[in-house]
């Protein structure tokens, strides 16, 4: 069975932004919350450039840092970035490996904080 089907529409349905990178920093997808979050950045098209291109110098040094970190073990695999107060939320990156547990990438996770407001079994589009 082929699983990526299943996977992509699990990262396409977060409504956290989710961005992939590869290892040469290279944005490589994008989920559409991640797309919308990001359009005054150029949205969608940032897939195919250098996430280096939408940080500032100082971001970029610590992104290239925690690759680096995530390459020296495969236990290393979960490091916390950014906290914002005013959306609630903890930021994180995230390393990607592959079935025999070499590093091939990282991603930024999302998580906020925030109580759910949908009412439990709620079906309304």
């Amino acid at each position: 069975m082929d699983l990526l089907p299943y996977l992509k529409s699990v990262v396409d349905q977060d409504r956290c932004p989710v961005v992939l990178c590869d290892l040469e920093h290279t944005v490589i997808y994008m989920n559409p919350a991640a797309c919308a979050r990001y359009a005054k950045s150029g949205g969608g098209a940032l897939v195919g450039k250098s996430i280096f291109a939408c940080h500032p110098p100082e971001a970029n040094e610590m992104i290239r840092r925690v690759a680096d970190w995530f390459a020296q073990s495969e236990k290393h695999n979960l490091m916390y970035t950014f906290r914002n107060d005013k959306e609630n939320k903890d930021v994180y990156m995230v390393a990607l490996r592959d079935e025999n547990g070499a590093l091939i990438g990282y991603y930024e996770k999302h998580e906020y904080r925030d109580r759910e407001t949908m009412a439990r079994y709620e079906f309304k589009p």
